[in-house]
């Protein structure tokens, strides 16, 4: 069967279907024989039944190679810490009413300290999007200084 049968056959999408080609003809255990014989797979390549293989083993264990999570978890972490050093700052500042730059830093750095070490680069990016939804303002004369907006 060509890879393109196979699609259609198994109707998944192209990732699914190069993953599981790949466990079945790539990796350890060869149950399909590919051709052309080559570590990736293709939208050209065509697909077999391997009727020399054989295994000690009464079962055998195919594993899937693993997906790009590793990036999707990264983004998802990123994401809820975003979240989080949004809401460590409104909560500073709705107790403090106004605070300088440094000092809203610092207690934000502190609360968050439990949970993971927040990026300063990051909580300044934070307190610049929080100003552009309205949720802080930097005072006239002093550029420094952040009040909250109620």
């Amino acid at each position: 069967m060509t890879y393109m049968e196979v699609k259609e056959r198994l109707n998944l999408p192209d990732e699914d279907i190069t993953r599981l080609l790949h466990s079945l003809a790539c990796a350890k255990y060869k149950v399909l024989l590919k051709s052309p014989d080559s570590k990736s797979i293709s939208k050209e390549d065509s697909f077999s039944f391997n009727e020399a293989f054989t295994d000690r083993m009464r079962r055998i264990k195919i594993s899937l190679p693993v997906v790009d999570e590793k990036k999707k978890v990264i983004e998802d972490v990123d994401k809820d810490r975003r979240y989080a050093i949004d809401a460590a700052i409104v909560r500073t500042m709705k107790s403090r009413k106004q605070l300088q730059h440094q000092q809203l830093i610092l207690e934000v750095v502190q609360q968050l300290s439990r949970m993971f070490k927040p990026d300063f680069k990051l909580i300044k990016k934070r307190i610049e999007d929080l100003i552009s939804r309205d949720y802080l303002e930097r005072d006239a004369d002093n550029a420094n200084l952040y009040r909250y907006l109620a």
